[in-house]
C-alpha cells in the first residue's frame, strides 16, 4: 500500500464567496475589502464564481495581489451546460478546480453515470479539474445511489460535504450501513466542504450543544478523505478545504423583534453563531487534522 505522506503536498483553506454573504461588519465590503480581509485572515484561496466581465481585471489583480487560488462553482443539468461553464472557466484562467453541482436530481441508473462520465471527460479535454459535489437537490443527493455510482464508474472525484446526507438521513447517530457507504465515498476525496448537520438542521454553529457530538464525527470523515486523496495525489498537489457556513436560512437565526415601520409587520432576525469567526476555526482545525497526517 502507497504510504501517506504530506511532502511536497499543501493543503489550500480556501474561503467560500457565499458564506460572505449577509455576514455583519461584511455585508457593505467592497470585492477588494473582503479579498483583503480573507488573505489577512490566512486563507490559501476563494472559492466562488467565474466574475463577470466587468469585473475579471479587478479579480485577476487581487487574487495576484494576495497570492490566492480561485475555485469556481457550477450547476450544470447537462453534458453542453458542463461545456459551455469549462469554456469560459479556461478563457478566465487561472481556476484551480470546479465544484459541481450537477442539477438533475431525478436522473439515475444508467443515464446518471453517463452523465457523469461525461462531465468528467469534458474535464479532462478542457485540463480543470471538476469536483462532483456531494448535495441534496443533485444527482448525487440520495446516498445508496451515490455510491452505486462511484462503485460503477471505478473513479468519480468528489467535493464531501456529508452534511447533506447527515441531513437528508436524519443521523442523529451514524448506522453502520451507512458508514460503510460514505467510506466508499472518501475515497473518491478531491476536495471538502466544511459545515456540520446534527440530523435536523443542515448548519449548526460550533457551540451549538449537538456540536460537542457531532463535530468529532465530521473531523473524522474530514480526516479520512484527506488521507485517501494523499493516496491518489502527485509531489506538487493541493488539497483544498472550503470553510463554507452560508448564509440564512442555512445559518440557524432568532427573532429579535419587530422591524423598523409602524403597522409593517416585519421582523428582524440575528443569526445564532458568528459565520466568520466559525470559519477561522474551521480554517484552524483543518490545518491540526492536516498537521496530524504525519
Amino acid at each position: 500500500m502507497k504510504p501517506i505522506t504530506r511532502i511536497d503536498r499543501k493543503l489550500s483553506v480556501q474561503m467560500s464567496w457565499w458564506g460572505m454573504e449577509q455576514v455583519p461588519d461584511f455585508a457593505a465590503d467592497t470585492t477588494a475589502e473582503k479579498i483583503r480581509r480573507i488573505a489577512d485572515a490566512g486563507f490559501d484561496g476563494i472559492n466562488g464564481f467565474i466574475p463577470d466581465q466587468e469585473q475579471e481585471a479587478e479579480w485577476k489583480e487581487l487574487l495576484a495581489q494576495h497570492q490566492l487560488e480561485l475555485s469556481v462553482n457550477a450547476y450544470p443539468a447537462s453534458a453542453a451546460d458542463m461545456e459551455s461553464f469549462l469554456e469560459k472557466a479556461v478563457r478566465f484562467g487561472g481556476i484551480s478546480f470546479i465544484n459541481a453541482q450537477v442539477m438533475t436530481p431525478f436522473v439515475t441508473g444508467i443515464e446518471a453515470e453517463s452523465l457523469l462520465g461525461a462531465i468528467k471527460e469534458l474535464s479532462r479535454q478542457a485540463g480543470i479539474p471538476v469536483y462532483v459535489e456531494t448535495h441534496r437537490g443533485t444527482i448525487t443527493q440520495d446516498l445508496i445511489r451515490t455510491a452505486r455510482y462511484v462503485r460503477d464508474l471505478g473513479q468519480l472525484d468528489l467535493t464531501i460535504d456529508f452534511s447533506h446526507y447527515v441531513l437528508a438521513g436524519e443521523m442523529r447517530s451514524v448506522r453502520p450501513e451507512a458508514e460503510e457507504l460514505l467510506q466508499q465515498l472518501l475515497v473518491h476525496t478531491s476536495s471538502i466542504h466544511a459545515r456540520i448537520s446534527n440530523g435536523e438542521q443542515i448548519q449548526i454553529g460550533m457551540e451549538h450543544e449537538e456540536a460537542k457530538v457531532m463535530l468529532p464525527l465530521f473531523e473524522r470523515w474530514w480526516r479520512k478523505g484527506m488521507e485517501q486523496w494523499l493516496l491518489r495525489s502527485q509531489p506538487g498537489d493541493n488539497f483544498p478545504f472550503v470553510c463554507e457556513l452560508g448564509p440564512p436560512p442555512y445559518a440557524m437565526t432568532r427573532h429579535t423583534g419587530e422591524g423598523i415601520g409602524e403597522g409593517t409587520g416585519e421582523r428582524t432576525t440575528a443569526e445564532l453563531s458568528d459565520r466568520w469567526r466559525e470559519s477561522l476555526l474551521y480554517a484552524e482545525r483543518a490545518r491540526r487534522l492536516w498537521d496530524s497526517l504525519d
